[in-house]
């Protein structure tokens, strides 16, 4: 290059990065650590996930040398891990929920994400019991299921559900951020969209699943199926005074025990789907269905209801 284009390419370097660096152009685009402490790790995460689903399902994930002599010492080993890396990854999250400019206290931040750590490990038994519900309701449901194995190695839906049970339990422990990347790791590998504050019963089935959205505020009661497309979301958003949404209301359905959503339903508000209700496919819902009401869609595009014994 000549010296006309050296000066011009530095210039371009010198104006692009005043101007990516500025205070003015970072503003909620940058989160800066006085000493560099640690911000979550996207592949440290996922590798928590993966250790998660290898205890959760011995065999079926991660080693795959499991076997009845050495489970107990392999299941030992990877919780081990799981704790190690999750006590890490928990004080980058309780790290991130601290101001940009202000100091950390950083023992108090160690302690509670060490504590973080053996709470969770200590809640994996009753997770896993959840999670066997939820592929009993799978294998039932499902006439095309060949067995259970096949749900647990196959499925898109208890991938989707295993990382919302981890995800939540994390959220009840006081984790900032890493549910809602566990639950978006799950969204991006099978489509399925759940977010981590949800609560959702047990023995719950996802047919198929891609483009199913549950959203934060959504409580689902015991032996829920939805099938592909549903979503359970909001109608509107309450605005404060200077017009943007207001966090933390109660938005979305509340889904009772035993009902089933068919496929592209739309369930939009805090509304009540009473029990054994059935919603059928493509309906757009804002009021309230009674316990044992069915809704179908009409010929002339207008909504039946009926008893489900009718």
């Amino acid at each position: 290059m000549d010296n006309g284009e050296n000066f011009r390419h530095e210039e371009v370097l010198k104006r692009a990065t005043k101007a990516l660096s500025s205070q003015d152009g970072n503003k909620n685009m940058c989160h800066l650590r006085r000493h560099g402490e640690p911000l979550p790790s996207q592949s440290q995460i996922s590798q928590f996930v993966d250790i998660c689903r290898s205890v959760l399902f011995p065999g079926f994930f991660g080693i795959d040398s499991v076997n009845t002599a050495n489970i107990e010492y392999v299941v030992g080993v990877e919780c081990e891990k799981l704790m190690e890396l999750l006590e890490t990854q928990a004080q980058a999250g309780l790290l991130l929920d601290v101001k940009c400019g202000e100091t950390a206290d950083m023992a108090q931040i160690a302690r509670k994400a060490h504590g973080v750590a053996m709470d969770f490990v200590d809640s994996l038994p009753e997770m896993k019991r959840m999670l066997q519900t939820d592929v009993e309701a799978m294998y039932i449901g499902d006439p095309a299921a060949v067995s259970r194995e096949e749900v647990v190695y196959c499925y898109p839906a208890l991938k989707a559900i295993t990382n919302y049970r981890i995800a939540h339990r994390l959220l009840q422990l006081g984790v900032p951020v890493i549910p809602r990347i566990i639950t978006e790791l799950a969204h991006s590998e099978t489509g399925i969209d759940i977010h981590p504050g949800a609560e959702i019963g047990e023995y719950f089935a996802i047919d198929h699943g891609t483009g199913v959205v549950i959203g934060a505020t959504a409580i689902i009661g015991n032996h829920v199926k939805l099938y592909q497309g549903v979503t359970l979301g909001a109608k509107s958003f309450d605005l404060d005074e200077n017009n943007n949404p207001i966090k933390g209301i109660p938005r979305h359905p509340i889904i009772g025990d035993n009902v089933v959503i068919y496929s592209n339903a739309s369930i939009l508000g805090r509304i009540s789907i009473g029990k054994n209700a059935v919603i059928g496919g493509n309906l757009w819902v804002t009021v309230d269905v009674a316990e044992g009401e069915k809704l179908v869609q009409a010929k002339a595009n207008n909504i039946l209801r009926f008893k489900s014994d009718e």
